[in-house]
C-alpha cells in the first residue's frame, strides 16, 4: 500500500485537497403511535457512483502566494493502484520564491525553460496518518500564454532536509526546491496525488513577478 500527499498541507500528495475534520437518538414512549417519515431512497446508478466518487476523491488544493499557508489531503490506493481513499491531511506553507541564476542555484547549466526559482517549503503533517510527499517529476509551471510545463530539477536540498519524505503525524520539514521555469510570474503546482478522481494538483503557488 503506498501513501501519497494535492494545491495545508495534500495531496495532498499529497498532494489532489479535500480537508479532514475529525448523536444520539431518543425516543419517546407513549401509549399512541408515533407516525413514522418514510426512508429515503438510496442512490442508484451514475447517483451512487458520484456519492461513491465525493467520499473518496480528493478536490482542488489551495492555491498559495508567498507567506501563506494551506492544507492539503493526502491518500492512498490499493495494492493494484485502485480505490483511493484519504487517510491524513498536511499542511504547506510557502515560506519564499527568489529568482536565481545558475551559479547562486548551484547548477552548470543554465536553464532550459529559462528562469531558475528557488521555492522554499514547509511541510508539516497535520493528520492522523503518515504521509509521504514526492515532488521530483510532478512540479509544474504555467502562466497565462504557456501551457502547463515540467518544472521539475534534481536540487532541492535546503537545510540538508529534503522535501521529498514520508512525515509522520505531528513532523515538519522545510526544505527548496530548485525548479525551471518559463519566466517569472505565473503559477508552479505539485501534481503527486494518485487519486484518478482528482479536480487539480495537490497545491499551487503564484509566483512573484
Amino acid at each position: 500500500m503506498r501513501a501519497y500527499i494535492r494545491r495545508a498541507c495534500v495531496p495532498a500528495v499529497l498532494l489532489s485537497a479535500v480537508l479532514l475534520a475529525g448523536c444520539s437518538s431518543e425516543s419517546d414512549s407513549g401509549d399512541s403511535v408515533a407516525s413514522q417519515e418514510p426512508a429515503g431512497e438510496a442512490p442508484v446508478g451514475e447517483a451512487a457512483v458520484e456519492a461513491s466518487k465525493a467520499a473518496s476523491s480528493s478536490g482542488a488544493g489551495p492555491v498559495l502566494e508567498v507567506g501563506e499557508t494551506g492544507e492539503f489531503a493526502t491518500g492512498e490506493t490499493d495494492e493494484d493502484g485502485e480505490n483511493y481513499k484519504v487517510t491524513s491531511k498536511m499542511s504547506v506553507k510557502v515560506v519564499s520564491a527568489d529568482y536565481v541564476t545558475a551559479e547562486q542555484a548551484d547548477r552548470s547549466n543554465e536553464p532550459e525553460n529559462g528562469q531558475y526559482v528557488k521555492l522554499t517549503l514547509t511541510l508539516k503533517n497535520v493528520g492522523a496518518a503518515p504521509a509521504e510527499i514526492m515532488t521530483y517529476g510532478r512540479m509544474e509551471w504555467e502562466d497565462t500564454d504557456t501551457a502547463a510545463q515540467d518544472a521539475s530539477t534534481r536540487d532541492g536540498a535546503g537545510d540538508g532536509r529534503s522535501l521529498d519524505r514520508a512525515c509522520k503525524p505531528g513532523q515538519s520539514v522545510t526544505g527548496y526546491l530548485i525548479l525551471d521555469v518559463g519566466d517569472e510570474g505565473g503559477t508552479v503546482s505539485y501534481n503527486g496525488s494518485e487519486d484518478p478522481n482528482a479536480e487539480g494538483p495537490v497545491f499551487s503557488v503564484n509566483l512573484p513577478e
